[in-house]
Order: C-alpha cells, then structure tokens, then sequence
C-alpha cells in the first residue's frame, strides 16, 4: 500500500478562507480543486442548462405533443438504483405535467438488460405511442427497430458510453453520445431524465400550457441525489449541486415517504442524512429487489403515496437486503477461497466464475475482490443455455468498457455482448469460453496499463492538529456532499494504542492517544489486535448513542511504527 498525500493550491485555500469557510473545510475542498465559483454557485439557478445537452430541446417537444395529444408514454427503466429512481422521476414529473403515463421494468433474470425485442413484445400488450427509456437504451439497436416496427416513437434516455453504432430512434439525450458537448459527461440515468423534465416544462410554459408555478420539478431532487450517489458517478460540480439540493430536501423533511422508510429501517435520522447514507443504506436495500426479485417493488416503494404503504414495500427491500448479503457472504468465502491458492501477484486481472452463484450478486463481488487485490475482475455466474454472464469492476487507469472493446476486436467470437462504462461493465460470453477469456482479458490488459497501476494507492489529506480533532468539524465535514471522485476527507497520524478490544468477532474498538489527548475510534472488519504505536488512516466520525453524539475516528488502515 502507497500512501499519498493530497496536495493543495495556497491561493485557492486563502480564496475559500476568504469566504468564511473554516480552514480545515477549505483546505479538503482546495485539495479537491474546488473554485471560489464551485463552492458560491451551488444553489440549482447555477446547474448547467438543459439546452446544452444534445438532444434535450428536441425530446422536451416530443414529449409536449405527446402530452397534448394525449398518447401513453410507457417508460423503460432498468434494475438498479439509478434505473429505479429514473423510473420514479420519470412517471413523477410527468405526471405533474399531465402525462398519461406507466412503466415497466425488465427482470433481470426473464428480460436481461434494456429495451430487448422481448421487452417490446411484453411492452406491446399495454399499446403504449410512446416508449421512453431511462438509465438505458443507448445499446438497444435491435429492440428500438422492433418497437419502431410496432408503429411506437422511441425516446431514449441513457449516460452509459455508446458503441460504434446506435439505436435509430426518434430522440436520444445522452451526455456521452458523439457529438454531444455537455460540459458535464458524468449525469447519472436519473440526472439526464431530469434535465428533460426541465426542458419538457419550459417548452410546456411556452405553449401557455403550464403556468410559472404549476410544476415544481425540485420535488424530485431526494430521487436525484440517490441515484446519483448509488450509481457512483463522479460528483463533479453539477452533480455536486443535485446532491447537495437532495440532501437538503431530505434533512427538511421533505423526501418521498420511500426514502423515508428505508432511511428508518436502515437506523438512519433523515434531518442528518448524508450522501454516504444514500450510498451504503438506502442504495442498497433498492438495489436488493433488482438484484435478488423484481426492481418493481423498489420502484413502488419509491413512488407510495402514503408512509404505511411506502413502509410495506420497505420492509420488502429491507428483507431481500438482508438475504442479498448472505448470498454474497458465500460467494465471497468460495471466491477467497479459490484466490488464496491461484492468485499471483504477477497477474494483471482477475476472472472468476462458479456455476451455483447468484447473477444478482456477482458485480457486489467483483467489487470486493476489487477492492481485495486491486486488480479488475469480472465475476461469473451461470445465464443458461451454455452461456455465463458476467460483472465486471474497474480500478482507477483501466477503462473496462474500452478493455472489452479491444477483446472484440481482437477475438470478434468471445464476447456475445457487453456494455458499460470506465469502471463497470457487464458482458455475456459461452461457458466453454471461460478459460479463454480469462486469458485473452488478462493480455489485453497487460497492453492497456502498466504494473505501476496496479499498486493499490491511499490518497490521504495529511495529519491533523489536536485541536482540529473536534466533534464540530465531524459535523462540518458531514454535511458536505462527498462521494465517488470527490473523495470523503481522510487524515493520517501516528498514535498510541491504549485500550483495544475485538467487538463481535470481526471489528475492533479503540481507545487512541495522540499528544496526551484520547480519542475513541472504530477499525471495522479487522479482528486482530494493533501493536502499541501506529501510523492510522481515518475519518473524523460521529458516534451516536442513547441520543449523545461523539467524536470516533473510524480507522480504515494501520500501519505498525
């Protein structure tokens, strides 16, 4: 493990402490490139413009005459928790806008992913005018051609990298298509639906249709800010905004009764809700029903009118959760178990596959043994028929969809199908092609990046004066917006040991001293003892208990001194 400390402009830090920020909060923010601009211009008047995303104007007509004339709009989500939450601000905004509109999202073991000639054939039977997809779409060539075929309009929303050639649709709004200079590439599938509900009612206002204060779309931004967050896009300065106005929401009060559910099962309190909430709580108990049932029952949790209800489908998720993460308890024991005697150092990828292992839980772990060995790795599991289907995770210098796409160029008969993006992807291959596989990715990556890339780096924003170590500036850093590519802060320290303790067989409880001051501190999921004097990477935490709130440093690495 390299550890790296982030570096910080001096005139950005004096800039940010300008504008009243303490100096502890504009230095992480200096070390993550944060403008005076970025951080005054966070309010929504200062989001990026509808009219720049390619497309959006052209979609926000369709969907006018389609309101007008009033066709049924049938949208297209996907299973997971951007696809779910797409799907709700989808039927949500349109709705408002007088849309006659319902949705249908694929199961992942029946349908697969997208708009699929077979998805069109099940979409048929409801005898929609109009398909809109979200958070999908962008690699659906042949079901856009069977639903056109049908005498249907396709509207395809998506973000996901496009292949060489695309979907002819009616209207595609995809930051990511060619041609498309939208300076912000990393809108989750819910973030572009939303920017085409923005563009649909400015059209509507300028048909007379709607009046200035008819529709307020903000009351969709606590679905915004989860899938953002869930689908681990980078938060640059415009997601940054759609979380932060999402948060906001939430801690007033003012989230949908689903997320509000979810958030009381999982122990969360909404009015201090975070974006690590959303990631690791609330993202996936949704993603639990794609995963392990039907993403419908997310979708219906997140669209209850009433707390009772929305509490019931909670519950649902709450308990598929529960059994997603003993399913993938197993498969990480078999998974570990197979590593510990093939893995080489030397090798540059990891594929694994079992045939007896869930589809809906092998990209969780991909992500674990990712996060494991610091190397890409594809997990398979059994699709019938002879064929496996694979999840892949990405680490930071590969760029796994474009991998792939030097395997098929390379060996255009390996690969049935694949998709995705820089740091995920999915792909369906034959299972006799397995060990194949495994070898032609391994040399395609070994051209792509260099041993170099493969050292697991833990970037760190240095150590902290005793007098930072405060309870306030745990609640400071808490109400910022940190996530995926704007990394939450974490310090690193020397310390003594002075109390440990090994809670629950697998985390371990400290009590640390630095320069004659103690603090408490949690080290999850590490069940061996500490030596006396460490060096620690960890976040300044609050520990809540019987209504007292403290500060706990929540270590994440241990070096000994």
């Amino acid at each position: 493990m390299k550890i790296q400390q982030r570096q910080y402009s001096t005139t950005s830090f004096e800039a940010l402490q300008a504008q009243g920020l303490p100096d502890l909060l504009a230095r992480l923010l200096a070390a993550r490139s944060v403008s005076v601009d970025d951080w005054t211009m966070q309010d929504m008047p200062h989001l990026l413009k509808p009219q720049a995303l390619t497309g959006c104007t052209e979609m926000s007509i369709m969907l006018a005459d389609a309101i007008q004339e009033k066709k049924h709009i049938l949208i297209i989500g996907d299973y997971d928790a951007d696809g779910a939450t797409a799907t709700c601000v989808a039927m949500r905004g349109l709705a408002m806008m007088g849309a006659q509109v319902d949705f249908l999202v694929p199961n992942r073991f029946e349908y697969g992913y997208g708009l699929t000639p077979e998805i069109v054939a099940l979409a048929a039977r409801q005898r929609p005018d109009v398909i809109l997809t979200v958070d999908n779409g962008i690699a659906s060539i042949d079901g856009v051609l069977a639903a056109k075929a049908l005498g249907m309009q396709v509207l395809i929303t998506d973000h996901h990298l496009p292949a060489e050639q695309t979907p002819v649709a009616d209207c595609i709004v995809n930051p990511n298509q060619r041609g498309c200079d939208f300076p912000s590439k990393h809108l989750a599938g819910v973030g572009v639906m939303f920017y085409v509900l923005i563009g649909l009612r400015a059209e509507l206002k300028q048909r007379g249709l709607l009046t200035d204060d008819a529709v307020h779309l903000g009351s969709l931004l606590d679905l915004v800010a989860l899938g953002t967050v869930a689908d681990l896009v980078k938060l640059d300065a415009n997601n940054r905004i759609l979380v932060r106005q999402g948060l906001k929401r939430i801690r007033q009060g003012q989230a949908c009764p689903g997320i509000l559910a979810i958030l009381k099962l999982a122990g969360r309190h909404p009015e201090q809700v975070t974006a690590q909430d959303l990631g690791f709580y609330v993202g996936p108990r949704l993603n639990a029903a794609g995963r392990l049932d039907d993403m419908t029952i997310g979708i219906r949790c997140l669209l209850a009118a009433t707390p009772q209800e929305a509490m019931q489908y909670a519950q649902q998720l709450h308990a598929l959760n529960a059994e997603r993460k003993q399913i993938e308890a197993e498969m990480q024991w078999d998974a570990m178990a197979d590593l510990a005697q093939d893995f080489q150092d030397e090798q540059y990828t990891i594929s694994v596959f079992q045939p007896d292992w869930h589809q809906g839980v092998i990209g969780i772990l991909a992500s674990r043994i990712k996060e494991r060995f610091h190397r890409p790795v594809i997990a398979f599991a059994d699709a019938g028929d002879g064929l496996i289907k694979g999840s892949g995770r990405s680490i930071a210098g590969l760029h796994l969809r474009d991998a792939l796409d030097l395997v098929t160029k390379l060996h255009p008969d390996l690969i049935i199908k694949f998709g995705g993006h820089a740091m995920a992807a999915g792909l369906i291959i034959r299972a006799d092609d397995f060990v194949r596989f495994q070898q032609v990715f391994e040399q395609v990556v070994q051209q792509l990046i260099t041993a170099e890339i493969l050292q697991q780096v833990l970037e760190t924003d240095g150590a902290l004066e005793i007098e930072e170590m405060t309870l306030q500036n745990a609640e400071i850093l808490s109400h910022q917006v940190w996530g995926q590519g704007f990394p939450p802060p974490l310090f690193y320290d020397d310390f003594e040991v002075v109390q440990q303790r090994i809670l629950g067989e697998k985390h371990l409880k400290l009590r640390l001293q630095k320069q004659g001051a103690q603090f408490e501190a949690i080290y999850f999921q590490q069940a061996t003892l500490l030596p006396e004097k460490v060096t620690l990477a960890y976040a300044l935490q609050i520990n809540e208990f019987n209504g007292a709130r403290n500060l706990q440093l929540q270590v994440v690495h241990a070096e000994t001194l």
